[in-house]
């Protein structure tokens, strides 16, 4: 097992993949999963990042993910139909062939053996089909694999410089646990290394324009916190609000949120907090 040291640059990545996803046929589940699995944590997704099953654009998509050295996560495509491009197009990214990886196609003709058998009769590894579905084990040369605890097929893994990128399955019900193994094997000792807070309140009848400069004053003044504002149109049940908050460094946030609130009294705003 290799594990990868903490930096203050490393960041989290999420690429979805799939046709299906941009024409609206299924909407993604990944992308709320996977920040709920990260903040379970004490982690974060730092970006994501949607691609069609476009080979060219696959690649281009993972060589710039890859030189980011970051944390990536990649759900879809590693199937062996015509439209899975995306362990081609991850064996190009990094440059390598493909090859079958001995110990998934073990786990492949186990997973023919378990059907087989379940049907009454005894398993033929080289049927046409099964021959075909051995390719679902053909992985960018050298990468480690990612068990798959549905139907064990596996996933892959490439460690590469400071990052990693980590390839699961489409379907939820596979790739969910498949991510939660890779982040409890290989990015334990990276929970909740960052301790983080943050603080809000909603405020009433003031125009983000003029709070703007005391977010400004206040991200200048504690560089370890971020300030964030998020506007709420008003509706029959809803009046017109801002969520407006600190983030980041505990003892920070305490700090900054004081001065948030000092800086909306200078307003004489009305305010209520979270």
């Amino acid at each position: 097992m290799q594990l990868l040291q903490a930096d203050k640059s490393m960041a989290f990545g999420l690429i979805i993949i799939g046709d299906e996803i941009l024409s609206g046929k299924r909407s993604d589940k990944h992308f709320p999963k996977v920040v709920e699995l990260l903040n379970a944590r004490g982690l974060q997704l730092s970006w994501a990042e949607y691609v069609g099953d476009d080979r060219a654009r696959i690649t281009d998509v993972l060589r710039r993910s890859i030189a980011s050295d970051d944390i990536v996560f990649s759900c879809g495509g590693i199937g062996a139909t015509p439209d899975d491009h995306t362990r081609q197009c991850a064996a190009a990214a990094f440059g390598v062939p493909l090859a079958l990886h001995p110990e998934a196609k073990r786990l492949i003709e186990e997973r023919i053996a378990d059907v087989a058998r379940a049907e009454g009769r005894e398993p033929e590894y080289d049927t046409p089909d099964n021959m075909h579905r051995l390719k679902m084990g053909e992985f960018p040369q050298g990468c480690d694999i990612i068990p798959n605890p549905y139907n064990k097929i596996p996933g892959f893994r490439v460690v590469h410089g400071a990052g990693a990128h980590h390839f699961v399955p489409g379907f939820p019900v596979m790739a969910w646990p498949m991510i939660e193994w890779v982040l409890d094997t290989h990015y334990a000792h990276l929970f909740r290394q960052v301790p983080r807070a943050e603080k809000a309140v909603l405020v009433y009848g003031q125009p983000e324009s003029r709070l703007t400069p005391m977010m400004e004053e206040i991200e200048a003044e504690f560089p370890l916190v971020k300030v964030f504002s998020l506007p709420t149109v008003a509706d029959a049940g809803t009046r017109a609000h801002i969520e407006l908050g600190v983030k980041g460094d505990p003892e920070q946030v305490d700090k900054a949120f004081g001065k948030l609130l000092e800086g909306l009294d200078g307003f004489g705003a009305e305010y209520v907090r979270q």
